[in-house]
């Protein structure tokens, strides 16, 4: 019989092979199962931290069986629109219930997609349809994969468990903050690829939803154009799940055309901010931070009217090019799965308001993105450099002309210029409460030295597709919105579990015709 033994107190300086061993002089007992599910970092006494464990045991051995599920009967043709994890993840589950999806993604196939991303970083055009927002995988291909989730889905762990069956390093299904790593996540989507075709599935890539096809208040078709050749065609469809992640902005237009019912949203802008990644460890772990991973944070300031936060921190990462528009500068965050880079990065963000843009016009929000993306390309010289200042010239509202110990690591070429240019006054006055306060909670966090770079615009989604308890689409029947573009999702679990949420309502319409 499998039991759980939890708050199990590992040495840092000990060898974690050695964990099994460990337990087992403490319970006096020979373990034949021992399985770790839980593990995370007590660092609350930089004096005396250490490793906790949970792990499931059993003195016998044992197996766990394989989950089956139902198959589905009938073959209704369902379109999976785009191949973020909301898409993916939707059709690993449809697949696993014997549908045989079509993802139809706008991008190319991950491998194509990261030499045309690598062509970009390196002074190459920019391909409007495959970047680092579009292409297999979506926008979370190209970041740190981190899976941890404020979401208490029940449909997490599936999502994890499926991290792991694909590929992703096994620690992955019980670390506290797990991560893949974009390295990893390359070799996740080729399997998840393999499998889906194998079974039945196609991939449609390159190719854009330009139109709905609609009966009487129902989806009965796209219209597909082929974004290399520019030909056309219908594809009829029984249903389409509409997984488009947040910067399909032609797609919003298309879809408001279409009489799509949506709503505008509020979101986030802000700023990457980069530390030595030897600053942050030892402001987090004392001296110990050489032995053990590299620090994140997580950070939260109330000092202004608008609340400023961090996201997406990236250990050991870099700051990424992330624009899927020309004439735009927008930047995003990665890490490798080693997070073994000299800086560490994080989105330092500032909650807009409707009140900002104008919450009456559902098109407002991605007017205002894009005008502080177009004053990011302006102000980093037209060439898609990104505007860079040092924190503390930022504070004293003057222009930076040297770096000091923190060197940008935007791939794409950086030019000093005032994030006064780029960003709305709310959110400088903001960021310039909000550093301060946050260093006040992480030593070292309003750094001087530390180099801010704009612009981060792409926080969530600026619209909403509105879907009923049926989650199909309140004005059109057939359509299937979810994932974070569509406004059901943040970060890629969340947006997968929302994806296979979807598997299972069609596995549930269609098993009954």
């Amino acid at each position: 019989m499998i039991r759980r033994i939890d708050n199990i107190k590992f040495p840092i300086t000990l060898d974690q092979g050695k964990l099994k061993s460990f337990v087992e002089k403490k319970y006096k007992t020979k373990f034949g199962y021992f399985k770790v599910v839980r593990k995370s970092l007590d660092a609350r006494d930089k004096r005396n931290i250490f490793w906790l464990y949970s792990v499931a045991v059993s003195e016998g051995q044992e197996s766990i069986p394989q989950r089956e599920y139902d198959k589905i009967y009938c073959s209704p043709t369902v379109a999976v629109i785009g191949g973020g994890p909301a898409g993916l993840f939707c059709a690993i589950r449809l697949v696993q219930h014997g549908f045989r999806p079509i993802i139809i993604e706008r991008g190319e196939c991950v491998e194509d997609r990261r030499r045309t991303c690598l062509s970009f970083f390196a002074g190459g055009p920019l391909n409007e349809s495959s970047n680092v927002q579009f292409g297999e995988g979506g926008a979370g291909a190209f970041s740190d994969g981190k899976l941890n989730t404020r979401t208490k889905d029940s449909l997490n762990g599936d999502v994890i468990d499926l991290f792991v069956r694909f590929g992703a390093p096994q620690e992955v299904a019980y670390l506290n903050k797990p991560h893949v790593g974009s390295d990893k996540l390359f070799d996740v989507l080729r399997n998840i690829r393999a499998y889906i075709e194998q079974n039945g599935g196609k991939y449609l890539f390159n190719t854009r939803v330009d139109g709905l096809v609609q009966s009487g208040g129902e989806l009965k078709g796209l219209l597909l154009t082929d974004v290399k050749g520019g030909g056309t065609h219908t594809m009829q469809a029984d249903a389409a799940v509409l997984a488009i992640g947040h910067s399909a902005r032609d797609t919003f237009e298309m879809l408001s055309r279409s009489g799509v019912y949506m709503q505008p949203r509020e979101f986030a802008v802000g700023v990457r901010i980069e530390h030595l990644a030897a600053d942050i460890g030892r402001a987090q772990y004392g001296e110990s931070f050489k032995i053990l991973p590299t620090a994140d944070y997580q950070l939260v300031s109330h000092a202004h009217e608008r609340t400023a936060f961090t996201f997406c921190m990236c250990p050991g990462g870099v700051v990424m090019p992330a624009t899927s528009e020309e004439g735009a500068v927008v930047v995003n965050g990665m890490s490798l799965h080693a997070r073994d880079g000299e800086n560490s990065n994080s989105a330092l963000m500032v909650q807009m308001k409707f009140s900002d843009f104008g919450g009456d016009d559902l098109f407002a929000g991605v007017r205002f993105q894009r005008e502080i993306e177009r004053r990011a390309f302006i102000a980093g010289g037209g060439n898609y450099h990104a505007p860079v200042q040092l924190a503390g010239d930022f504070l004293k509202g003057v222009c930076s002309h040297a770096f000091a110990s923190v060197k940008p690591t935007y791939a794409a070429g950086t030019t000093f210029a005032p994030m006064d240019e780029v960003l709305p006054p709310v959110a400088c006055s903001a960021l310039r409460a909000a550093l301060p306060d946050m260093g006040r909670r992480l030593r070292g966090f309003d750094n001087p030295h530390a180099v801010l770079t704009g612009a981060e615009t792409r926080f969530s989604s600026p619209v909403k597709i509105v879907r009923g308890e049926d989650m199909q689409s309140v004005s059109l029947k057939n359509l299937y919105p979810c994932g974070e573009g569509s406004g059901y999702s943040g970060g890629i679990t969340s947006s997968a579990a929302d994806g296979m949420r979807v598997a299972e309502t069609l596995f549930a319409r269609f098993s009954q015709n």
